[in-house]
């Protein structure tokens, strides 16, 4: 399971509904398309013609379908208008003088005079799966400060958004596929009916982008980032990843380690682990969470539970009876017991939800499930919302990368393992690692290779209460990439992440690093002051 960040800084709390995000995004509508794959290879477009290529930015007008539907973005505060543009990569990076994919961007440009400006800061929000142009305008204070000296860009990772889109699913056939029962428990039949699910899902995938499977990985993306470095005139990729975009970092260094700049990874992905494993220690990273919530929820005054107990066990109950009996809400929609797991996930990714949780835990006990499918709506939980493709890109994306793919056997041996890292989401945990078996493609490796010795310091930063990507994960990423590349900084904070939680530690380090080249000495740690109150 690969979890992606709350595109949202902040919840908007009230006693009802609490919690919305606006997305503003970039990208021609049309442009990418529905497994409108490639275009015909030809002279025109040997790898010559890809290397020499010019990018013609323009105004954003609004985004696509597939990148999430909305308004252009608005201009920054000082008046910078987004920019958006197309590259063109080859569909087959073993084949630079064929077929080629369409490879969206976006763009603001550095308030910086030409002696002060760096170059580009590309970004990867995570995933995998998320359409940068669409993230970029949404979280862009976030970010101002570093375009005093940077270009700020993202894009559409080849499979995402307006990038080419992989498409599996209507949004009709996807809500239903989001109210599958995801935690079998119940014989067989349960077992049968999950594993024809995946089985219809992987064949609607083929059926709709099969000529794309087999090039949406990892090591196609960061072979796309080059030609981006190439194409934005920069000798070095200055870059910041976050989640999954810590891996695609990664992998950039080991294909191009002489070509690294300045690179912050945030949340950083263990690269040593399968996808068993992983799902394993996101067990475990999500119950750490839970149980700091629960802590939190009744050290301020509880409405669920007197007790951290008595909170998991009104969740553990819950999603139990909602297996059985999903609550109706607004007449066709339902709040199945793994929709309300899944809005419990994503909603301790982003510790500014907790007051938000507390509430919809509190109505769905009291038979009302309407504020759980909002969390489930507004922090991305949901399939298929307003046509975006982001969860059948974060299936292709993650398939064409892990050759794991496991069998209902080794699931139910692995189970008591998961059960024991976390009561309330091991079972979520360990089903989910069928979500590459009986995919059409097979995956790349039981592990993305990062090893990149000569590259320049890369600065990971790890939080010491993330659940997606626990903070182990930072000292692996470490050892890998090779002695003097990895420098960790440490967050003692909440939610998936740091740099983004606000903290002026962590924000100070980093701008620190990207802006004026300052790497910080090993072992520093910031310090996180806890969410105070309602």
């Amino acid at each position: 399971m690969q979890t992606r960040p709350a595109r949202a800084a902040a919840a908007l709390l009230s006693s009802a509904v609490l919690l919305s995000v606006s997305l503003s995004a970039c990208g021609p509508p049309g442009e990418g398309g529905s497994g409108g794959a490639a275009e015909r290879g030809g002279p025109e477009n040997d790898r010559g013609r890809i290397w020499a290529q010019s990018l013609g930015w323009k105004d954003c007008p609004a985004p696509s379908p597939l990148q999430g539907g909305g308004e252009p973005p608005e201009p920054l505060p000082d008046g910078t208008r987004w920019q958006c543009t197309t590259m063109h990569a080859p569909l087959d990076w073993d084949k630079p003088g064929g077929e080629t994919i369409d490879i969206a961007l976006i763009r603001a440009r550095s308030s910086a005079d030409a002696t002060e400006r760096i170059g580009s800061l590309l970004f990867n929000f995570g995933g995998p799966g998320e359409s940068g142009v669409a993230t970029l305008p949404a979280l862009a204070t976030a970010y101002e400060r570093l375009r005093d000296r940077y270009d700020l860009v993202s894009f559409d990772p080849r499979g995402v958004g307006n990038s080419n889109g992989v498409r599996c699913l209507d949004a009709e056939a996807a809500e239903d596929m989001s109210e599958q029962d995801d935690t079998p428990d119940d014989g067989t039949d349960e077992v049968e009916a999950l594993l024809k699910s995946k089985q219809e899902y992987a064949a609607a995938c083929e059926r709709e982008s099969g000529r794309l499977l087999a090039h949406v990985g990892t090591e196609d993306a960061a072979r796309d980032m080059d030609l981006m470095r190439h194409l934005l005139r920069d000798d070095k990729l200055h870059y910041f990843g976050i989640s999954y975009g810590t891996e695609l970092g990664g992998v950039y260094a080991h294909l191009f380690p002489r070509k690294v700049g300045r690179a912050v990874l945030d949340g950083v992905v263990d690269p040593t682990l399968d996808q068993l494993e992983e799902g394993l220690a996101q067990a475990a990273g999500f119950q750490l969470a839970f149980d700091h919530f629960a802590a939190w929820c009744v050290r301020t005054g509880c409405s669920v539970g007197d007790s951290a107990d008595e909170v998991e066990t009104v969740v553990m109950e819950l999603e139990a009876e909602l297996d059985d009996r999903p609550l109706a809400v607004d007449g066709d929609r339902m709040l199945t017991g793994s929709l309300l797991l899944e809005a419990v996930i994503q909603a301790l990714c982003l510790e500014t939800a907790w007051p938000a949780l507390e509430v919809g835990l509190e109505q769905a006990a009291d038979g009302n499930g309407g504020t759980m499918l909002n969390l489930a709506d507004a922090l991305g939980a949901r399939r298929g919302t307003a046509d975006s493709n982001q969860e059948d890109a974060q299936t292709a994306i993650t398939c064409a990368d892990r050759s794991d793919r496991y069998t209902v056997d080794e699931l139910l041996e692995a189970a008591p393992r998961f059960e024991a890292a976390s009561p309330v989401f091991g079972d979520t945990m360990v089903w989910g690692a069928l979500e590459c078996t009986g995919w059409p493609v097979p995956g790349k490796a039981e592990h993305p290779d990062v090893r990149a010795p000569g590259a320049p310091p890369v600065l990971l930063v790890g939080n010491t209460g993330d659940p997606a990507t626990p903070y182990e994960g930072a000292a692996r990423m470490a050892a890998q990439l090779g002695k003097g590349v990895g420098v960790e900084l440490t967050y003692k904070g909440e939610g998936h992440g740091a740099y983004n939680s606000g903290n002026t530690c962590v924000q100070g380090v980093v701008n620190a690093y990207l802006l004026d080249g300052e790497v910080p000495a090993p072992g520093r740690v910031c310090e996180h002051e806890p969410l105070q109150g309602k």
